[in-house]
């Protein structure tokens, strides 16, 4: 496998849940914000919300783009990356409208 094709495979982005109480979240660029109740992260696929209760992120390796999460999971939702050129502030309050 060569360099560039193993680029493409880190850049994946995968979810695996395991029974509404953690999940394994790959393709992760970044952790906007955290709590017990609401998790947010930068994705390759968008910005990814997790709402739930008890959450715990319990490993971050953003340099494999890798993060777990602990807890009772409830919720996610994507947002588009469309918008991307529209300030940070403007996306926020759309998603927590």
């Amino acid at each position: 496998m060569d360099e560039r094709q193993l680029q493409q495979n880190l850049k994946g982005h995968k979810l695996i849940i395991s029974a509404r109480k953690a999940v394994n979240i790959t393709g992760v660029n970044d952790v906007l914000s955290f709590d017990a109740g609401e998790v947010l992260l930068q994705t390759e696929q968008g910005i990814l919300m997790i709402r739930g209760a008890e959450l715990h992120v319990n490993r971050l390796t953003l340099e494999k783009g890798e993060v777990d999460i602990d807890g009772r999971i409830d919720s996610l939702t994507y947002s588009d990356t469309a918008g991307s050129s529209k300030s940070t502030e403007s996306l926020f309050g759309r998603l927590f409208k």
